[in-house]
């Protein structure tokens, strides 16, 4: 049976989308089944695991409308293991489009039931915003992974997700789960990092993922080349930060 996570914050440049691309390729390395559904209209996602995001004519928007099924929009990539449903800039109106919809909340749900079971781990990229995009991707998910920059405003904001995903739960997902909260950008050298992750490890203990994802230029790096960190430079301190994240995600999930 496959988990869906949801990768999820409404800040923008926290990581999500650095951490869906390395976390689905660490955990395909690590020899399971990935499918990285890319729900942002910005689609780095899909570029950051080379694919031709101007030659996309098929994937995220068609699958949420329900003109495609899953397997028609899904493209298989270098990475061992990992195929990714791509998004495209036409996915930004999806919010305006599924608004007159019944249902509109569980479109992504409704559309993952048929290929969950094909896949160990199905992986969400959401997008920077709490609309519609993001509210189906926690409708149709298990757990949610929130990253948290290591920076002067980490917290801000989080109560607001908190709150969006207890709705969530209470209205369309009772079980969804947070699976972790992941602090990314930790440069040891600053008092303020070492401050904000004892503060977050304070206020949310068990929450916290043990794995922190350090600040590392291989790491911004590697999406210009059109690859993982495993595939860019599998020696790098950011592919050993998101190969024990995967590792660290893969023993909770088979205890």
């Amino acid at each position: 049976m496959g988990k869906i996570i949801a990768i999820a914050n409404q800040k923008g440049g926290v990581g999500k989308t650095t951490t869906s691309v390395n976390l689905a390729a660490s955990l395909g390395v690590l020899e399971k089944k990935v499918l990285l559904i890319d729900a942002d209209p910005q689609a780095n996602a899909s570029s950051g695991l080379g694919i031709d995001i101007e030659s996309v004519s098929l994937g995220t928007y068609q699958m949420l409308e329900h003109s495609n099924t899953p397997e028609e929009v899904t493209i298989q990539t270098t990475a061992p293991n990992v195929s990714v449903i791509p998004a495209h800039i036409d996915l930004v109106a999806i919010e305006i489009e599924l608004v007159d919809k019944e249902n509109r909340e569980y479109m992504l749900k409704q559309a993952l039931e048929k290929v969950k079971d094909q896949y160990d781990f199905i992986l969400i990229d959401c997008a920077p915003s709490l609309g519609l995009l993001t509210l189906n991707a926690l409708t149709a998910s298990d757990s949610v992974i929130i990253p948290i920059q290591c920076e002067y405003y980490a917290l801000e904001g989080l109560g607001k997700l908190l709150n969006t995903i207890k709705s969530v739960q209470k209205i369309h997902n009772p079980q969804l789960d947070i699976e972790g909260l992941l602090l990314t950008m930790f440069d040891s050298r600053l008092r303020l990092s070492n401050q904000v992750v004892e503060e977050v490890q304070k206020h949310f203990n068990d929450m916290v993922f043990e794995t922190i994802i350090q600040r590392n230029v291989k790491l911004s790096e590697a999406p210009s080349f059109g690859e993982s960190i495993i595939n860019y430079d599998a020696t790098s301190k950011g592919a050993t930060n998101y190969l024990h994240l995967a590792q660290e995600i893969i023993k909770k999930n088979t205890l």
